[in-house]
């Protein structure tokens, strides 16, 4: 009763193309925030990252714009691609702004945010991986939004505590704005995050 057809299974393997190029993006982004500097290679291969991504995009667009019948609604299915591609476009934002602004290493209040987003990315694929299965995995996939929530609301804090930090710390105002924008274009990761994980939420309430 619950068989997917081809063209529905289709779905869910771009989707699950999506949270793995989302989950190697991040734990690049994790690597290269233990680093001193950032490298050339390092923003070129988050940009293939975002490259890939778009590339998976698209081809979601494209099946959604060719099948009649989807495995959830065409809006959702439109959202929840374009929220994903966001993620690793702010990861390869944050690298290239590293690059470009020749910071230094970060500070540990950073790179524990970039350790949340990661955290949070764990949860959106295993949130994803169930989506195949909605009847029967509702629980897990809610479980997963919730703990997206968590990671979310503790990198609100850490990442005001950050700011904070930085005004007091910081002699030099230009390293200040590059710091902060850099900042902000992390903690704006962690809120898609979120907003996929609001959609996750109201795709399953559809199915109750």
């Amino acid at each position: 009763m619950f068989g997917l057809s081809p063209k529905e299974d289709k779905f869910y393997l771009l989707f699950a193309q999506s949270t793995e190029i989302i989950s190697k993006s991040l734990k690049r982004l994790q690597g290269i925030m233990q680093q001193d500097c950032v490298s050339a290679e390092d923003a070129a291969q988050m940009n293939r990252f975002e490259h890939e991504a778009d590339d998976v995009t698209k081809q979601i667009l494209q099946r959604l714009n060719s099948t009649f019948i989807t495995p959830l609604d065409r809006e959702d299915i439109y959202k929840l691609a374009q929220v994903l591609d966001d993620i690793v476009d702010y990861a390869e934002g944050t690298v290239e702004r590293m690059h470009l602004y020749r910071t230094g290493k970060p500070s540990l209040g950073t790179q524990e945010l970039v350790h949340l987003v990661g955290l949070a990315a764990e949860q959106i694929q295993t949130a994803f991986s169930c989506l195949g299965n909605i009847h029967f995995q509702k629980t897990k996939i809610m479980a997963a939004a919730e703990e997206i929530y968590h990671l979310e609301s503790a990198g609100d804090k850490l990442y005001r505590q950050e700011v904070a930090r930085l005004f007091e710390c910081e002699k030099d105002p230009i390293e200040i704005i590059k710091w902060k924008e850099i900042l902000e274009h992390i903690e704006t990761t962690l809120d898609h995050c979120e907003s996929i994980a609001d959609l996750l939420k109201s795709v399953v309430l559809k199915y109750d």
